[in-house]
């Protein structure tokens, strides 16, 4: 949650010898709103859900970040992942501060009509604190682009054609092409500077191991085998596969659309989510929930390279003792950044009314990766610090900077 994130922005704000009042105003959210998301079920029943959005920083721009539609969101975890946006969207360069928010329920118990009804209620609830100039929200874990097509169309019925107030939203209706893909392919160009820099070589021949496969962990499966890496297990929410000799990735993407889980591929061994972790592979991708690499097990993890697909999926413990045992850790807060960096080219493309080809969509994600790559690597070399402690330190002083020049 935000402690977690907190951690390690004061480690940053430290060796930076930030006074703490600045500390203290930086990590303060500027707004945090609960709303009650009552709606009528099929059923006739009245069902009450809570929902949440957090404004974290908005010295650099408008606020951006996700909404997930999940059981166990709270106001914590909400303002945990705020935060994480505003230091993320600042390492990618992005003219944007940090939000989050959804609402706490487990969209699989609920009808398709209840979840519509659900996604407009809350937007009536938030509408005055959102939009295309104030805080852009996007898919996240739970919700998808037809999801963001209601939250358009119930936000513009309010305050007129605004197809810029969501990202994420499905092509046929003012999103952009590559966005789907865009966290999955942000991870993969960003292993790729990463090897090479620590000395890992390339990608092709890698064995990974990736913890997810929704959205975010099957485009990355499905780049990575494009590069030729051997996925060798994967694993959803049901469990996990394992094949020492590799996954057939095009195969398995097709059994998950069918089956909605990777369990039941033939010709694969069992493994469980927790043992996923802990296989003797070159690099190990966490690309689901957050806090799943903890004390406990960090001292068992057997992989070289931790490359963090999923938000927050390591405990500030679990950090400290992988990096003792050198391993070498590749950030959430630039690892999976290309989510929002592809945001920023769709909410561009609608402030414009101009579409970009899905061409120009990669070459600028790559690009954009790139060059956030090599400031960090930078500052990691200088301050000699490893790459976590260098994003946040980078993010730090671009958001102290817009902070102290607006006189805020």
């Amino acid at each position: 949650g935000f402690e977690e994130v907190n951690h390690y922005f004061r480690r940053a704000a430290r060796i930076m010898d930030l006074s703490s009042h600045v500390e203290r105003m930086l990590i303060t959210p500027f707004r945090e709103v609960k709303v009650d998301v009552s709606i009528s079920m099929d059923s006739g029943e009245l069902g009450t859900f809570i929902g949440y959005r957090v404004q974290h920083d908005r010295s650099r721009g408008p606020m951006k970040g996700g909404l997930r539609y999940h059981p166990t969101l709270d106001m914590d975890e909400a303002l945990g992942l705020a935060s994480l946006m505003t230091w993320k969207t600042a390492i990618v360069n992005l003219p944007y501060g940090g939000a989050k928010g959804g609402i706490a329920v487990d969209p699989s118990k609920i009808s398709e009509r209840e979840l519509e009804r659900l996604t407009r209620r809350f937007v009536e609830q938030i509408h005055d604190i959102i939009g295309p100039q104030t805080d852009i929200p996007a898919p996240d874990m739970g919700t998808n682009a037809q999801v963001m097509a209601w939250i358009m169309d119930e936000y513009s019925k309010i305050h007129g054609f605004s197809p810029a107030v969501v990202t994420g939203k499905p092509v046929d209706l003012f999103g952009s092409k590559g966005r789907e893909e865009a966290t999955g392919r942000g991870v993969v160009f960003a292993m790729e500077e990463f090897l090479k820099d620590v000395g890992g070589g390339e990608i092709k021949g890698k064995r990974c191991a990736i913890q997810g496969f929704g959205n975010v962990g099957s485009w990355t499966a499905r780049f990575l085998h494009e590069a030729g890496a051997r996925i060798v297990a994967v694993s959803d929410q049901q469990g996990g596969i394992r094949n020492p000799e590799g996954l057939d990735i095009p195969k398995l993407l097709e059994h998950a659309r069918h089956a909605k889980t990777v369990v039941g591929f033939p010709g694969v061994d069992s493994i469980s989510n927790a043992e996923l972790l802990l296989l003797d592979v070159d690099v190990v991708i966490p690309a689901a929930l957050g806090g799943v690499l903890t004390e406990k097990n960090a001292k068992d993890v057997r992989a070289r390279y931790l490359v963090e697909a999923a938000n927050a999926p390591t405990t500030p413990e679990a950090d400290e003792i992988l990096t003792r045992r050198g391993i070498q850790i590749l950030p959430d807060v630039y690892a999976n950044a290309g989510g929002v960096t592809v945001s920023y080219f769709e909410w561009t493309q609608n402030i414009q009314q101009f579409t970009w080809e899905e061409a120009k969509i990669a070459a600028e994600l790559k690009r954009y990766m790139s060059e956030a790559y090599a400031t960090l690597s930078r500052v990691a070399r200088e301050r000699r610090v490893p790459l976590r402690t260098a994003a946040f330190i980078v993010a730090i002083g671009r958001v102290g900077r817009a902070t102290t020049l607006r006189g805020l």
